[in-house]
């Protein structure tokens, strides 16, 4: 058990670390971003025309969205051992810490995006 949260953590991590790129690499081609003597930095990039506060927000939910999916994986595993334990008590308790483990992950996931949401509303509406 110990093997599997450790390698669930690990691709999480990874998954956290790595997903800025997929907003960045679809941007950047082998064709634009070379410039000839009559371009100026930045002309040939093709950024694309989100704000950074749109930006920002489709990365928060998209971390968001696959946090919550751990977070379910961890209950479904732990509900998994349950339904396996045939009657070992030792067992049963560890999966219902797991459930339980996974339920306080997703309400601590569900109120982050609660607070990063009024945070970026706050900021918008301060801004516009």
């Amino acid at each position: 058990m110990k093997k599997i949260t450790k390698h669930l953590l690990s691709l999480a991590i990874l998954a956290v670390m790595f997903a800025p790129l997929a907003y960045t690499s679809a941007a950047l081609t082998t064709d634009n971003v070379g410039l000839t003597g009559s371009e100026s930095v930045g002309t040939g990039l093709n950024l694309g025309s989100k704000s950074p506060i749109a930006t920002v927000t489709s990365l928060i939910n998209t971390m968001m969205i696959f946090l919550g999916l751990i977070a379910v994986g961890i209950v479904l595993l732990g509900g998994f051992k349950w339904m396996t334990a045939m009657g070992s008590e030792e067992k049963i308790g560890e999966a219902k810490k797991l459930m339980a483990s996974g339920a306080i992950g997703i309400i601590i996931i569900l109120s982050a995006w609660g607070i990063s949401k009024f945070i970026l509303e706050k900021a918008i509406s301060v801004t516009a």
